[in-house]
């Protein structure tokens, strides 16, 4: 899951050297912390967070077949 959504960042910012993805295991969950440039926050956000909502549901779909809960925090 961290892969994927590497990819789905680095492919959308102006700046992919600075994207960092820092997973964290949960006793129920897996937690992916997202980390871009500040000028690359908007293109991740996207109007009314309709672009990080659709990186999470994309992230979700990958780990519900892998029988996996995914949560992701832009920050």
């Amino acid at each position: 899951m961290k892969e994927l959504l590497e990819f789905i960042a680095k492919s959308m910012v102006s700046n992919p050297d600075a994207v960092l993805v820092k997973e964290t295991v949960n006793d129920t969950a897996v937690v992916l912390e997202l980390h871009v440039a500040d000028e690359d926050m908007g293109k991740v956000i996207g109007k009314q967070g309709r672009i990080a909502k659709a990186i999470r549901t994309v992230v979700k779909a990958a780990a519900s077949h892998e029988n996996k809960k995914v949560t992701v925090e832009i920050v």
